[in-house]
This record gives structure tokens, sequence and C-alpha cells, in this order.
């Protein structure tokens, strides 16, 4: 995309940092490339403010949270940072969202994922949200996890091999696929 190309607002995914422990800085500066909304927990501003990002959106448990950047919206949570956040992407439209997050577990995102188009980069992994007849092509030998593989029901695979409980590898370049009988379940690859 040349310079002169105008990005929209919510054109882009809004990136949403609940952490940024063994996160590549790398990998965070392609996801803040195209500068989306940026929504950062309370608890890891002061990380993201010292690697000189421009937080847009701070969810708080403090109602009275006076931010040092100019032009920041406050969001009151009594609760949950994640879902409070998720709750106002959806609520003003966003059609996307990319997380970065220590922890993940399917509970926290399974709602959602209906609703919003999410990436969940936890650690080294990029999570995401299938239906079933997903397919993707992928190099030979690549990392392939199914989270709650027990619980899905009539699952079946073609161009996977089995290593390990939830770990699949890409038997050749070439395109792989699922199915399966849940409206949605989660995989992650490789960063």
């Amino acid at each position: 995309m040349s310079s002169h190309h105008i990005v929209r607002e919510k054109q882009e995914p809004a990136l949403i940092i609940l952490s940024t422990q063994n996160f590549e800085e790398e990998y965070l500066g392609q996801l803040l490339e195209w500068s989306p909304t940026v929504i950062v927990a309370e608890n890891v501003i002061d990380e993201v403010q010292a690697l000189g990002i421009k937080i847009d959106i701070i969810v708080s448990r403090n109602i009275n949270y006076q931010s040092s950047q100019e032009n920041v919206k406050i969001i009151f949570s009594e609760s949950d940072a994640l879902e409070d956040a998720l709750k106002y992407l959806i609520a003003e439209g966003y059609p996307a969202v990319n997380i970065i997050s220590k922890h993940f577990e399917t509970k926290d995102y399974l709602f959602y994922a209906d609703l919003i188009d999410l990436v969940i980069f936890n650690h080294d992994k990029k999570i995401y949200p299938i239906k079933s007849g997903f397919s993707k092509w992928q190099s030979e030998g690549e990392d392939i996890y199914i989270f709650n593989l027990e619980l899905i029901r009539e699952f079946s695979y073609d161009g996977l091999q089995k290593v390990g409980p939830d770990l699949f590898k890409t038997e050749k370049d070439g395109f792989y696929s699922l199915t399966f009988q849940q409206p949605q379940i989660f995989i992650a690859e490789q960063l």
C-alpha cells in the first residue's frame, strides 16, 4: 500500500494488550503497523508506555483513573478487562481484534467468537476460532495445536499427523483440513 492510501477508522483490527510478557517486539510492531485502536489493561500501562505506544483506551478498575497520555478514553471495569474491552469493541462495531495475552482459555473467548473476529497472541502462538470444514495451506512440519480436543465431537482431520494429545504436524506442503460437530473450536499456530 502506498503512503497516499487512507486507513479508515475500524478498518484494521483493534488491539487489546493484556500483557507484553514474552511477546516479541517485532510482532508487536507488525500489529501496530496500521495504527489500530489500542486498548490496554490498567496493570500493563507502564510496560506499554515504556515501549512508546500511543494508548487510545484504558480498561481500569479505578473509576477516577487519570491517564498521563492525552485523549485517552477510560472504560471502568468492575470485573474482567478482557470481557469489558471485547464488549466495548462489539458495541462500537469493530469487526476484528488482535489480543496479546499471557493466558489463554477457550471459555474466555467462546461467547465472542461469533460476534467479532478474534486472534489471540499468546507467547509464541497465534490462536483463533475456526468453523468445521476449515482448511489452510501450510508448509510441511508446521505445528498445529487444537484446544480441548478431548471435548470435540466427531473430530476428523486431513493433511495432519497427530504427535501429541493436542498437537499435530502438517504432513507436507499443502492444505490441511478439520471437521467437527461444535459450532467452532480454537486452534493455534507457531508464530
